[in-house]
């Protein structure tokens, strides 16, 4: 009976060994559901502390050049939501953004990474400030792989020019989401 199992075993985990299949994930030690008042941006009534962030990605597809990073809000009362965070041209060895390394100043961003200009008007990092009383808002950080080096683009860039560079080189993405409220 012992032998039986075992050899279940052992052909169980063989089994699944071969045919799982690794995804691309995106994770954060830093954030879970909710963003916090470390993540709130300062400004626009708001008074958090604007860090961004750590997120790492694993398991990045075949023929990855580079990654870039977004962070959008669909619930802002823009008509077309608000881009929060724009990091593209993140070099293809590189598998983590650290906490904080929006805030450009610090240079905490990987070397060759840019940070272009947000719908606040500013490069790096924006974080979540949703209108008082307007409810639960939806942030959506996504990591791309993308099948190009560099998109060739500028920090002075708006995010609709970056987000349809991306459409056109993304081999993959993955995202996490957080939700805040004032």
């Amino acid at each position: 009976m012992k032998k039986i199992n075992l050899a279940v075993a052992i052909a169980f985990l063989f089994t699944t060994t071969i045919f799982a299949q690794k995804t691309f994930t995106l994770s954060s030690k830093s954030i879970g559901g909710q963003a916090t008042k470390m993540q709130e941006f300062n400004g626009f009534g708001c008074s958090g502390e604007n860090a961004s962030p750590q997120l790492s990605w694993a398991n990045a597809p075949e023929g990855t050049k580079s990654f870039a990073v977004t962070m959008y809000d669909p619930d802002a009362p823009t008509g077309s939501g608000f881009w929060h965070w724009v990091v593209f041209d993140i070099p293809a060895n590189v598998n983590e953004l650290v906490q904080n390394a929006g805030n450009v100043s610090l240079k905490l961003a990987p070397k060759g990474a840019i940070q272009s200009t947000t719908d606040y008007g500013m490069k790096g990092f924006g974080g979540p400030c949703p209108p008082e009383g307007h409810g639960y808002h939806e942030y959506i950080i996504t990591v791309f792989a993308l099948k190009t080096d560099t998109l060739g683009l500028t920090d002075t860039i708006n995010p609709a020019i970056v987000g349809f560079n991306l459409w056109n080189q993304t081999i993959a993405k993955a995202s996490i989401v957080m939700y805040y409220k004032r």
